[in-house]
């Protein structure tokens, strides 16, 4: 068994007080652990933002578990890219404490090479969306006053390709959030149905007794189950 210092983090107060995403990602990191040979031999755990150029002198769970994966020899593992920073200029800073660094999501072995390209292609992509929704809603709110209406207009009928393209953006997005999601919750999932738990309705019980909550924050019901299952299917 090789060993593996494992980082979560959440970075609302909403989640921090919830404690949703985290038992999430801790149930990725031990499916993940078990399925490849790692024994997790420290967890840290971070309830911080991260944003901004002095990151990670704010983030010192983080920096306590790249100085014990120093001290061991191992590698630091995280169940999503986007639990180390959204930032690639961020990753790359990272990779010069020369710690190792494993993503669940992305497999084993996943060199840094990948890393660097996987981070900068979300950056590029989280770019594009705000600026086709910054377009769009400058578009509309030139159409509305040209309108000179008050009721809502028909931005169908106004023919705005820009927004249209804002809305198809937004529900790819919307379908990648639910997607993500999904992704997180499955391990849980897994690990409640291995106990004897096969119903929907005795899943949601087992998820809300573990603090799990739903993507709108509620509770969750045999149908909501259903409907992530589904997803992954």
């Amino acid at each position: 068994m090789r060993p593996l210092v494992s980082y979560l983090r959440v970075s609302t107060a909403k989640q921090k007080k919830s404690g949703l995403g985290i038992e999430a990602q801790r149930a990725t990191m031990s499916a993940f652990a078990n399925a490849n040979g790692f024994e997790i031999v420290g967890e840290f755990v971070e309830f911080e933002s991260g944003k901004g150029s002095d990151a990670l002198d704010r983030r010192p769970q983080l920096a306590a578990a790249l100085a014990k994966a120093k001290r061991l020899g191992c590698a630091v593992g995280v169940a999503k890219l986007d639990r180390l920073s959204r930032h690639v200029h961020f990753v790359s800073g990272l990779m010069t404490h020369r710690v190792p660094f494993i993503v669940a999501e992305l497999g084993a072995d996943a060199d840094p090479f990948m890393l660097h390209l996987f981070a900068a292609l979300a950056e590029k992509e989280r770019a594009l969306i705000s600026s086709r929704t910054k377009s769009a809603l400058v578009e509309a709110r030139k159409r509305v006053a040209v309108v000179g209406q008050k009721k809502r207009p028909d931005f169908k009928k106004l023919g705005n390709p820009n927004l249209e393209a804002a809305r198809e953006t937004a529900n790819s997005v919307r379908g990648k959030l639910a997607d993500d999601f999904a992704a997180t919750v499955l391990p849980a999932i897994a690990e409640i149905q291995a106990t004897g738990a096969t119903t929907l309705r005795a899943i949601a019980h087992a998820l809300n007794r573990r603090g799990f909550k739903t993507p709108r924050g509620g509770e969750w019901a045999a149908m909501s189950v259903s409907n992530v299952l589904a997803r992954a299917a």
